[in-house]
C-alpha cells in the first residue's frame, strides 16, 4: 500500500536493509522487538545511539544482532535528520523518484517482475551519496514495492486496485 509518513517510510528501509543477506520471514518474526529495541525507529533517538547502546541491542537474541546493520541503521538515521534539517521532507523526497505516485507494472504473473529498476539503481545511488547504508538497488526496488512507489501486484489481484485507490 502506498505509504506517504516520513518516519514509517524510513523504518520500512531499515527492516529492509537488515533483511540483506536473510529471508523476509526472518524480518517478519523479529519485527516487533526489533522496533522495541529500535527506540521505535525513531531516527532521532537512534542517531545518539554510542558502543554502550550498540552492546545492549547485541545482546538481544530477538534482533538482527550484525554489528554492521546495526551501525547502518544509526548512520541512517543521522542521514535522514540531516535531509530534514535541511528543510527535506524524506516521504516527498522518495516519491518525487515517481512523480508522485505508484508506478504500475502490468504484471500477468508476479514471476514476471523485475528485482530492480533504473529508478531504483538511480534512488540507490541518491540514498548512498547521502550516507545511507544497506540501500543497493534490490533492496530498494523491494522497498519501493512495499511502500506503494511500485505496483508490481498482479492485475487480477484484488491488492492491485487496493494500491491505486490509495494513491494520493
Amino acid at each position: 500500500m502506498p505509504e506517504y509518513d516520513s518516519r514509517a517510510l524510513w523504518e520500512k528501509l531499515q527492516l529492509d536493509g537488515m533483511q540483506a543477506g536473510l529471508s523476509w520471514i526472518t524480518i517478519l518474526r523479529k519485527r516487533e522487538t526489533m522496533r522495541a529495541e529500535f527506540d521505535g525507529f525513531d531516527p532521532e533517538k537512534i542517531a545518539r545511539w554510542d558502543q554502550a547502546r550498540i552492546d545492549k541491542a547485541l545482546l538481544n537474541s530477538g534482533i538482527i544482532r550484525s554489528p554492521n546493520k546495526i551501525k547502518a541503521c544509526i548512520g541512517n538515521a543521522q542521514a535522514f535528520l540531516d535531509a530534514a534539517d535541511k528543510g527535506e521532507d524524506f516521504s516527498d523526497w522518495c516519491w518525487s523518484y515517481v512523480d508522485g505516485k505508484p508506478i504500475v507494472t502490468g504484471l500477468k504473473n508476479y514471476r514476471e517482475g523485475a528485482t530492480k529498476t533504473a529508478i531504483s539503481e538511480d534512488l540507490s545511488k541518491a540514498l548512498k551519496k547521502r550516507g545511507h547504508k544497506y540501500v543497493g538497488p534490490v533492496i530498494v526496488y523491494a522497498w519501493m514495492q512495499a511502500c506503494g512507489l511500485y505496483n508490481d501486484h498482479e492485475l487480477g489481484c484484488p491488492q492491485f486496485t487496493s494500491v491505486q485507490d490509495h494513491a494520493r
